[in-house]
């Protein structure tokens, strides 16, 4: 392959954060990116050259996107496979990660039974249609967490039922198709963000440490904080994800690492992910940058971890929704900007809501200071300190 700028274009269906960001890592390589969302001016389209507003399962708008760019891939799971599919194929455009990867990944059940399949430590799991079914799982594995099987994210539709008496009020909660997996008693959780390029080219980034309240991510902590003999069964986990995975492009792989050392697969995503962001500042390239290599079929960039970083997601602290237009402000980021290692993203949002992640602060650390070992603990306290500055007030 010959590389010349200006390069080519790239459609991605989803305009949230992650698109944005996308977007903003495609610039520098010459690249452009039109992206498809259904929410009018969505956060990346004052960054991308153009947006096309529709459903993200709009067979013909996702075709429209197809003629004009030279790629295709997604930043969020609700992008429609089979269209997807049959728009790279009228119009002989790359799609990746594959339609048949995203499809697969859409639905947690199948998803846990391709991994338990291929070999790849899972939780014990089951699928589950009745309440006398969820009661017989609860006592048999002492707990469970429920997971409805499509569209859950950031908590949603993942309920803990440790009692069978719960069982009825559980499935009413989630609703629709479910699974169940046994509750894992878990260490900590822990994200590797893993790649795939062209001629079946992988690389793994470190292992970062993600931190959880209310089953939504607060901060994250890279190198990861455990041994170095887990941190390893951590990577040679993700890297049988991604030889089990199929199509180029960066993948957040989500664990568990139980008391005993154990290392079990929670969930994938074939995207970008909120546990990698701390790779724009911490990485020698961000997961974005490599996405977009990736997808383009470009040679990968290193993925060697430049400093010790920690992140902060900077939440809505709101009670009820706010429109930004209403004077709604993010008061605080003078002291972020004050910090010479921190540095603040803005998603680009029109509404605050409550917990809504609306940007994140990512802090590093010179690792050479002693003491060395530490580092990553005093980026993290500094990263929790700078984002507690961080509020929403009206004007």
């Amino acid at each position: 392959m010959s590389i010349t700028l200006p390069g080519p274009t790239l459609g991605v269906v989803g305009g949230g954060q992650l698109g944005r960001m996308l977007a903003e890592a495609a610039a520098p390589l010459g690249v452009d990116v039109v992206v498809l969302d259904p929410t009018p001016s969505c956060p990346a389209s004052t960054v991308a050259r153009d947006q096309v507003v529709a459903d993200f399962d709009d067979e013909g708008a996702i075709e429209a996107l197809a003629s004009r760019v030279d790629a295709l891939t997604y930043e969020i799971e609700l992008a429609d496979p089979t269209a997807l599919a049959a728009a790279g194929d009228a119009h002989d455009v790359p799609v990746h990660p594959t339609p048949e990867t995203l499809e697969t990944i859409q639905d947690k059940l199948v998803q846990t039974e391709a991994l338990a399949d291929a070999g790849i430590p899972v939780p014990e799991f089951a699928a589950v249609a009745t309440a006398d079914g969820l009661k017989q799982l609860v006592e048999a594995f002492d707990g469970v967490m429920l997971k409805a099987r499509r569209g859950g994210y950031d908590g949603r539709g993942n309920v803990p039922v440790e009692d069978p008496s719960e069982a009825a009020a559980a499935l009413e909660a989630v609703g629709g198709d479910v699974m169940a997996e046994r509750l894992v008693d878990f260490e900590r959780e822990i994200a590797v963000m893993g790649l795939k390029g062209a001629n079946g080219e992988t690389r793994t980034y470190p292992a970062t440490e993600t931190i959880h309240r209310e089953e939504i991510l607060r901060e994250s902590v890279t190198p990861a904080r455990t041994t170095d003999e887990r941190l390893q069964r951590a990577q040679s986990v993700a890297e049988d994800v991604l030889a089990f995975l199929d199509g180029r492009g960066v993948y957040g792989i989500e664990l568990f690492e139980t008391h005993d050392g154990e290392i079990l697969v929670n969930e994938i995503a074939p995207r970008p992910h909120n546990s990698g962001h701390w790779t724009i500042e911490g990485a020698a390239t961000s997961q974005f940058e490599n996405h977009v290599r990736a997808v383009l079929g470009w040679p990968l960039g290193p993925t060697d971890l430049v400093a010790p970083a920690a992140t902060a997601n900077v939440l809505g602290d709101v009670t009820a929704s706010r429109s930004l237009e209403d004077g709604t402000a993010l008061h605080g980021v003078d002291a972020v900007l004050e910090e010479p290692s921190a540095a603040i993203h803005w998603y680009g949002k029109a509404t605050v809501r409550p917990l809504r992640k609306m940007g994140h602060l990512t802090v590093t650390e010179d690792a050479s200071t002693a003491p060395a070992d530490d580092a990553g603990e005093r980026a993290l306290s500094r990263a929790k300190t700078l984002e507690d500055g961080l509020t929403f007030e009206s004007a």
